[in-house]
């Protein structure tokens, strides 16, 4: 493999360009939006001057990684030459199976066809293209230049040829392969979202407030971060609409959305991303938003 698309230039995309490009790959990067695009680019030589401030990475390292990326605004002219795409776009159903019908048009016989969801079937999103067998998921963990994980998911015809290539490609970008099948949340989200979703029913019920919950799992089960703040940081849209797949997949109500949690989305406090979760975010400050929301 040498060239590699990435669709969906946000957080998880522009990292997921940032450790191909390092590693050697020439990189093509898309997004229907050049602002995103471009702030992509600032984002990543952001990245890689914290790398080189670190001393795990050298200004030519730096130089070179960043000549490796390219971006586009076209799907089937970003997927022309690839050898492998990965879709990094929002956490839609909808939009996901469009951009496989698309990338499956364009991409070259032989291509693999990755995605990052972290929750949405890749057998569904295989059964849109003509190559099934060439459909894979490959969901990275975020921050992506820094956590070591890659959840590589089986769809229902995925060969064990395409398993194989992208175990392998995920070593040579340094990090660790872990394969599951295809079942609603796989395997990180189908343990991670409940117990997100718990602390937020034990917030909803008042057993305890949100600096409490936090505190217990990191001091008590060497959490590096509580459950409320990671809701933050992953998105309280994205954890509920993780919690719906798992929800409607299973049809099981152990997995129904915290209604806290339903109002907050609601209500569009989604986290680091609008500035305001379970905790309020300011640059240089955090505080807690528990008494606005309960009136404690």
């Amino acid at each position: 493999m040498k060239n590699i698309s990435v669709i969906g230039a946000g957080t998880m995309g522009n990292g997921i360009a940032h450790v191909f490009a390092q590693t050697g790959f020439d990189v093509t990067l898309i997004d229907v939006q050049t602002a995103q695009l471009e702030k992509a680019i600032v984002t990543i030589t952001k990245n890689l001057d914290r790398q080189v401030a670190k001393g795990t990475l050298t200004e030519d390292q730096k130089t070179e990684a960043l000549s490796k990326i390219k971006t586009n605004t076209s799907i089937s002219d970003g997927v022309a030459h690839a050898d492998l795409v990965v879709e990094a776009a929002t956490e839609n159903e909808k939009l996901k199976l469009d951009i496989f019908k698309q990338m499956d048009a364009a991409a070259p016989v032989g291509c693999i066809l990755a995605s990052n969801t972290s929750s949405i079937s890749i057998t569904k999103i295989a059964s849109v293209t003509k190559r099934p067998e060439s459909v894979i998921g490959m969901h990275f963990m975020n921050p992506v230049p820094v956590m070591k994980l890659v959840e590589i998911i089986n769809g229902y015809a995925t060969s064990k040829e395409v398993n194989s290539t992208i175990t392998e490609l995920s070593k040579r970008l340094g990090k660790i392969p872990c394969t599951v099948n295809d079942y609603p949340g796989f395997i990180a989200n189908r343990i991670l979202m409940p117990m997100i979703n718990e602390a937020i029913i034990s917030l909803f019920e008042g057993v305890a407030g949100v600096e409490e919950i936090d505190t217990v799992m990191k001091l008590g089960m060497a959490h590096p971060m509580g459950p409320l703040q990671l809701a933050d940081f992953i998105g309280l849209d994205v954890c509920h609409s993780i919690l719906k797949v798992l929800h409607d997949g299973f049809g099981n109500p152990k997995y129904a959305p915290c209604p806290l949690l339903t109002n907050m989305v609601t209500a569009g406090k989604l986290g680091v991303k609008s500035g305001e979760g379970f905790y309020k975010y300011t640059p240089g400050s955090k505080e807690l938003v528990v008494s606005e929301v309960f009136g404690k």
